[in-house]
């Protein structure tokens, strides 16, 4: 190989990495916002659980099924995978992973189409809401 061919190389990687690569395997990331609270029964925090947001048909958002581990005290902060912190704007389901509603003996909790948990989730987002289980 020679110094001119070494250089054309050189070149041609570093476009395809600093040019190409982002362009052609990013998509542009979804408008995300807060979505965070505390889920609890009988007044008391639910933890070693997970919730799900299963986006209802007409979201923009289709996917990707945002959730969150619940903390000790019950709290969570809702992510979208792979894009971070935060939930697209939308309407959505809201669900206990299985074990954990099995647990709590509320099947209906872990099910996306029988769950009483609803939320609608404007640009500005939504804080402090509080899940309880019935």
């Amino acid at each position: 190989m020679t110094c001119r061919n070494s250089f054309s190389t050189a070149c041609i990687l570093t476009l395809l990495l600093t040019g190409l690569l982002p362009a052609g395997c990013g998509e542009t990331p979804p408008l995300l916002v807060e979505v965070s609270g505390k889920v609890q029964v009988d007044g008391k925090p639910v933890t070693a659980a997970t919730i799900y947001l299963h986006p209802a048909a007409s979201n923009a958002m289709q996917d990707d099924v945002p959730s969150s581990l619940l903390q000790l005290d019950g709290s969570f902060q809702a992510r979208t995978f792979p894009w971070g912190l935060g939930v697209p704007p939308g309407e959505y389901a809201v669900t206990l992973d299985p074990r954990s509603a099995e647990r709590l003996q509320k099947p209906d909790y872990a099910q996306a189409e029988k769950t009483p948990w609803k939320l609608t989730v404007p640009e500005s987002g939504l804080q402090n809401q509080t899940l309880t289980v019935e």
